[in-house]
């Protein structure tokens, strides 16, 4: 059985359905610092302040650019974390200069440096989903800098 096997066998995987509001972010926060309260292992506060930025900027993309709910997925096995987030727009993020006078542009930069890789998956007509890998240990890891976007019909 491989790691996700494993963490899904020992219930360490949870979903959350999103109602795409604004909301929702918030939520998705606090619902991600009580799944990490209960990892049966001690997380370091600097992780799981990192984690809980990834899934605001996770969330934030889906409830501004893709109509209709969304879903976050946590998975946690083997000292990683897997953060997904579904939503129902099939476009893939692409990263855009950021700007502060106009606002945004921060989100997926600050993303691939929090996370130790991040993949989206696009699967038309549904949607797509992203996800930041990120390890549970404390911070001194060089992080390995990959995106990757695969779809398919």
């Amino acid at each position: 059985m491989d790691a996700y096997g494993s963490a899904l066998a020992a219930g360490r995987l949870i979903v959350y359905p999103l109602d795409g509001s604004i909301g929702c972010i918030a939520r998705a926060r606090g619902r991600t610092r009580a799944f990490l309260g209960q990892c049966g292992h001690p997380v370091p506060p600097d992780v799981v302040a990192d984690v809980a930025t990834v899934v605001s900027e996770l969330v934030t993309n889906a409830v501004v650019h893709a109509p209709g709910p969304c879903g976050l997925y946590l998975v946690e096995a083997e000292a990683e974390l897997t953060i997904g987030v579904s939503d129902t727009s099939t476009v893939p993020p692409e990263p855009r200069s950021s700007d502060p006078a106009r606002g945004g542009g921060f989100g997926w930069h600050l993303l691939r440096r929090l996370a130790e890789r991040v993949e989206v998956c696009v699967r038309p007509p549904w949607g797509k989903t992203v996800c930041a890998f990120m390890r549970m240990t404390a911070a001194g890891s060089t992080p390995v800098r990959e995106n990757r976007v695969r779809g398919g019909g």
